[in-house]
């Protein structure tokens, strides 16, 4: 069999094994840093207790909500999916647009503010791109 069958055969058969795909993927991946913002909403949790686990340096999800009162609202989730709060309003339509293309964004925790009750989380928000 020639090296390029070979090669190819062996792709075909790491993209296949879900285990695989994302050894296979993860080189090709690239964080691309977009924005700084902070996370809205947090004064408003339910369950406040998500705020004294979170950390700066945590790697966060973003998800598009069906929203009445924000076309563009974007949730921020801690990675076991605990709700964070929501990208603030002014800043979302873009990322809004972004992800109702289809690409995955994110953000890491820059740093927290602890002010009274209040707690000022400062987030990066990036693109992952392949």
């Amino acid at each position: 069999m020639n090296e390029m069958i070979k090669t190819e055969t062996d792709l075909i058969a790491a993209a296949e094994s879900q285990n695989k795909l994302g050894q296979l993927i993860s080189p090709l991946m690239r964080e691309i840093y977009l924005f700084d913002s902070y996370v809205a909403g947090t004064f408003h949790l339910e369950d406040k207790s998500v705020l004294d686990e979170v950390k700066a340096g945590d790697k966060l999800l973003l998800r598009r909500e069906d929203n009445k009162f924000d076309s563009n609202a974007i949730l921020i989730l801690t990675q076991d999916g605990r709700k964070l709060g929501y990208v603030p309003e002014k800043d979302n339509i873009v990322f809004a647009r972004l992800m109702d293309a289809g690409k995955a964004l994110f953000a890491k925790i820059k740093g927290i503010e602890i002010k009274g009750s209040f707690h000022k989380i400062s987030v990066g928000i990036f693109l992952e791109d392949f």
